[in-house]
Protein backbone atom coordinates (compact mmCIF):
# COMPACT_ATOMS: atom_id res chain seq x y z
CA UNK A 1 0.00 0.00 0.00
CA UNK A 2 1.62 3.51 -0.63
CA UNK A 3 1.77 6.34 1.69
CA UNK A 4 -0.84 8.11 0.34
CA UNK A 5 -3.14 5.27 1.00
CA UNK A 6 -1.72 4.16 4.24
CA UNK A 7 -2.36 8.46 4.97
CA UNK A 8 -5.81 7.99 3.82
CA UNK A 9 -6.84 4.66 6.03
CA UNK A 10 -5.26 6.65 9.02
CA UNK A 11 -7.48 10.00 8.17
CA UNK A 12 -10.58 7.31 7.85
CA UNK A 13 -9.78 5.89 11.06
CA UNK A 14 -9.47 9.49 12.89
CA UNK A 15 -12.80 10.32 11.59
CA UNK A 16 -14.35 6.92 12.94
CA UNK A 17 -12.91 6.88 16.29
CA UNK A 18 -15.09 7.17 19.36
CA UNK A 19 -12.43 6.05 22.24
CA UNK A 20 -13.10 8.95 24.09
CA UNK A 21 -16.19 9.34 25.47
CA UNK A 22 -15.88 12.55 27.04
CA UNK A 23 -14.57 14.28 23.93
CA UNK A 24 -16.62 12.30 21.53
CA UNK A 25 -19.72 13.81 23.79
CA UNK A 26 -17.97 17.50 23.88
CA UNK A 27 -17.68 17.47 19.84
CA UNK A 28 -20.78 16.48 18.67
CA UNK A 29 -22.67 18.96 21.51
CA UNK A 30 -21.04 21.63 19.76
CA UNK A 31 -21.53 20.38 16.56
CA UNK A 32 -25.35 20.35 17.49
CA UNK A 33 -25.76 23.39 18.91
CA UNK A 34 -22.94 25.59 16.95
CA UNK A 35 -21.33 29.04 17.22
CA UNK A 36 -24.22 31.96 16.32
CA UNK A 37 -22.10 32.86 13.75
CA UNK A 38 -21.91 29.27 12.15
CA UNK A 39 -25.37 28.44 12.44
CA UNK A 40 -25.54 28.01 8.77
CA UNK A 41 -22.90 25.53 9.00
CA UNK A 42 -22.96 21.80 8.61
CA UNK A 43 -20.44 20.86 12.02
CA UNK A 44 -17.85 18.44 11.05
CA UNK A 45 -18.51 17.03 14.59
CA UNK A 46 -15.88 13.70 14.29
CA UNK A 47 -12.60 13.69 14.55
CA UNK A 48 -10.28 16.12 12.31
CA UNK A 49 -7.33 13.65 10.73
CA UNK A 50 -4.08 15.57 10.00
CA UNK A 51 -3.72 16.21 6.40
CA UNK A 52 -0.21 17.84 3.87
CA UNK A 53 2.32 16.34 1.49
CA UNK A 54 2.62 13.15 1.64
CA UNK A 55 5.95 13.61 0.93
CA UNK A 56 6.55 16.30 3.59
CA UNK A 57 9.86 16.46 5.28
CA UNK A 58 8.82 18.63 7.99
CA UNK A 59 5.62 17.22 10.28
CA UNK A 60 4.32 20.19 12.47
CA UNK A 61 2.39 18.77 15.72
CA UNK A 62 -0.31 20.91 17.34
CA UNK A 63 -2.61 20.60 20.45
CA UNK A 64 -6.46 19.47 19.48
CA UNK A 65 -9.23 20.89 16.97
CA UNK A 66 -10.88 23.70 18.16
CA UNK A 67 -14.31 23.54 18.88
CA UNK A 68 -15.85 26.23 16.13
CA UNK A 69 -12.68 25.87 13.67
CA UNK A 70 -11.46 22.06 12.66
CA UNK A 71 -14.42 20.65 14.69
CA UNK A 72 -16.65 22.73 12.30
CA UNK A 73 -14.63 22.29 9.01
CA UNK A 74 -13.04 19.21 9.29
CA UNK A 75 -9.58 20.13 8.61
CA UNK A 76 -7.29 20.65 11.34
CA UNK A 77 -6.61 24.83 11.72
CA UNK A 78 -8.58 26.01 9.23
CA UNK A 79 -11.28 28.26 10.00
CA UNK A 80 -9.78 29.84 13.52
CA UNK A 81 -7.71 32.45 14.37
CA UNK A 82 -5.05 30.31 15.27
CA UNK A 83 -5.16 28.86 11.75
CA UNK A 84 -4.97 32.32 10.45
CA UNK A 85 -1.83 32.69 11.77
CA UNK A 86 -0.20 29.21 11.12
CA UNK A 87 -0.85 29.20 7.34
CA UNK A 88 0.08 32.81 6.60
CA UNK A 89 3.39 31.92 8.46
CA UNK A 90 3.68 29.02 6.58
CA UNK A 91 2.38 30.95 3.25
CA UNK A 92 5.22 33.84 3.90
CA UNK A 93 8.18 30.47 4.39
CA UNK A 94 6.91 28.62 0.86
CA UNK A 95 5.56 25.96 2.40
CA UNK A 96 2.01 26.51 1.80
CA UNK A 97 0.38 28.25 -1.64
CA UNK A 98 -2.02 30.55 0.12
CA UNK A 99 -2.19 32.51 2.91
CA UNK A 100 -5.27 31.36 4.49
CA UNK A 101 -7.70 28.21 5.07
CA UNK A 102 -11.47 29.02 5.85
CA UNK A 103 -12.81 25.01 4.28
CA UNK A 104 -12.11 21.93 3.43
CA UNK A 105 -12.58 22.59 -0.33
CA UNK A 106 -10.52 26.41 -0.77
CA UNK A 107 -7.40 25.49 -2.15
CA UNK A 108 -5.52 24.94 0.18
CA UNK A 109 -1.77 23.12 -0.36
CA UNK A 110 0.72 22.72 1.70
CA UNK A 111 4.38 21.90 0.44
CA UNK A 112 6.70 19.35 1.90
CA UNK A 113 4.56 19.94 5.16
CA UNK A 114 2.15 17.52 6.88
CA UNK A 115 0.20 18.95 9.49
CA UNK A 116 -1.73 16.91 12.62
CA UNK A 117 -2.52 17.43 16.34
CA UNK A 118 -1.78 15.50 19.63
CA UNK A 119 -5.58 14.80 20.22
CA UNK A 120 -8.17 14.58 17.13
CA UNK A 121 -10.93 15.61 18.98
CA UNK A 122 -11.65 19.10 20.35
CA UNK A 123 -11.37 19.01 24.25
CA UNK A 124 -13.62 20.78 26.37
CA UNK A 125 -11.46 24.38 27.27
CA UNK A 126 -8.64 23.40 24.89
CA UNK A 127 -7.27 21.01 28.01
CA UNK A 128 -7.18 17.17 27.14
CA UNK A 129 -6.65 14.16 29.28
CA UNK A 130 -3.57 12.27 29.66
CA UNK A 131 -5.58 9.39 28.47
CA UNK A 132 -7.41 10.93 25.46
CA UNK A 133 -3.70 12.29 24.56
CA UNK A 134 -2.58 8.59 24.50
CA UNK A 135 -5.66 7.18 22.90
CA UNK A 136 -4.64 9.30 19.90
CA UNK A 137 -0.81 8.09 19.94
CA UNK A 138 -1.15 5.48 17.54
CA UNK A 139 -2.35 7.66 14.69
CA UNK A 140 0.56 10.27 15.31
CA UNK A 141 3.33 6.96 15.57
CA UNK A 142 1.80 5.70 12.11
CA UNK A 143 2.10 8.70 10.14
CA UNK A 144 5.60 9.60 11.23
CA UNK A 145 6.16 5.96 10.76
CA UNK A 146 5.27 6.57 6.92
CA UNK A 147 6.43 10.23 6.37
CA UNK A 148 9.74 9.71 8.26
CA UNK A 149 10.43 13.58 8.48
CA UNK A 150 13.32 15.09 9.17
CA UNK A 151 12.32 18.23 11.51
CA UNK A 152 9.27 17.95 13.86
CA UNK A 153 7.74 21.51 14.76
CA UNK A 154 5.94 21.43 18.09
CA UNK A 155 3.39 24.11 18.41
CA UNK A 156 3.41 24.87 22.39
CA UNK A 157 4.30 22.22 25.43
CA UNK A 158 1.21 19.81 24.96
CA UNK A 159 2.77 18.90 21.39
CA UNK A 160 6.08 18.87 22.66
CA UNK A 161 5.40 16.66 25.32
CA UNK A 162 3.27 14.41 23.42
CA UNK A 163 5.97 13.93 21.18
CA UNK A 164 8.32 12.71 23.48
CA UNK A 165 6.52 10.70 25.82
CA UNK A 166 6.00 8.68 22.73
CA UNK A 167 9.42 9.11 22.33
CA UNK A 168 10.39 7.71 26.03
CA UNK A 169 7.82 5.12 25.91
CA UNK A 170 9.50 3.42 22.64
CA UNK A 171 12.34 3.39 25.02
CA UNK A 172 14.42 5.94 22.38
CA UNK A 173 14.94 9.21 25.23
CA UNK A 174 15.23 8.21 28.62
CA UNK A 175 12.98 10.96 30.17
CA UNK A 176 11.63 14.28 28.77
CA UNK A 177 13.40 16.25 30.98
CA UNK A 178 16.29 16.59 29.21
CA UNK A 179 14.57 18.65 26.84
CA UNK A 180 12.89 21.62 27.97
CA UNK A 181 10.41 23.67 25.79
CA UNK A 182 10.75 27.36 24.58
CA UNK A 183 9.74 28.75 21.07
CA UNK A 184 12.74 28.73 19.28
CA UNK A 185 14.31 25.73 21.43
CA UNK A 186 15.93 22.70 19.51
CA UNK A 187 16.81 19.02 19.77
CA UNK A 188 18.93 16.23 18.16
CA UNK A 189 17.35 13.63 19.69
CA UNK A 190 19.31 10.63 17.81
CA UNK A 191 19.63 8.78 14.64
CA UNK A 192 16.92 8.37 11.98
CA UNK A 193 14.68 10.40 14.47
CA UNK A 194 13.90 14.03 13.56
CA UNK A 195 15.06 17.30 14.65
CA UNK A 196 12.34 18.86 17.27
CA UNK A 197 12.16 22.36 17.28
CA UNK A 198 9.05 23.99 20.12
CA UNK A 199 7.44 27.17 18.73
CA UNK A 200 4.86 28.86 21.14
CA UNK A 201 1.20 27.49 19.96
CA UNK A 202 -0.62 30.38 17.31
CA UNK A 203 -3.50 30.86 20.06
CA UNK A 204 -5.39 33.66 20.25
CA UNK A 205 -4.12 34.17 24.09
CA UNK A 206 -0.57 34.58 22.59
CA UNK A 207 -0.68 36.05 19.52
CA UNK A 208 -3.33 39.08 20.69
CA UNK A 209 -1.06 40.39 23.81
CA UNK A 210 1.96 39.67 21.54
CA UNK A 211 3.55 37.30 23.22
CA UNK A 212 3.93 35.53 19.89
CA UNK A 213 4.83 37.44 16.58
CA UNK A 214 4.86 37.36 13.01
CA UNK A 215 8.88 37.60 12.74
CA UNK A 216 8.63 34.98 15.90
CA UNK A 217 7.26 32.24 13.49
CA UNK A 218 9.45 33.59 10.37
CA UNK A 219 12.29 32.99 12.19
CA UNK A 220 11.98 29.58 13.47
CA UNK A 221 10.40 28.93 9.58
CA UNK A 222 13.92 30.28 8.15
CA UNK A 223 15.72 27.77 10.55
CA UNK A 224 13.57 24.85 9.18
CA UNK A 225 14.15 25.62 5.80
CA UNK A 226 18.04 26.10 6.22
CA UNK A 227 17.74 22.04 8.09
CA UNK A 228 15.77 20.72 5.18
CA UNK A 229 18.11 22.39 3.00
CA UNK A 230 20.78 20.33 4.56
CA UNK A 231 19.03 16.96 5.00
Amino acid sequence: MSAVDELKLISEEVCACRKCTRLVTYREKVAQEKRRMFREWEYWGRGVPGFGDPKARLFILGLAPAAHGANRTGRVFTGDRSGDFLFEALYMAGFANQPSSKTREDGLQLRDVYIAASVRCAPPANKPLPLEILNCRSFLERELALLKPKVLLALGKIGWDAYLEMLKQHGEIESRGAFRFAHGAEYSLGPGLPRLIGVYHPSQQNTQTGRLTASMYASVLKRVRKLLAQA
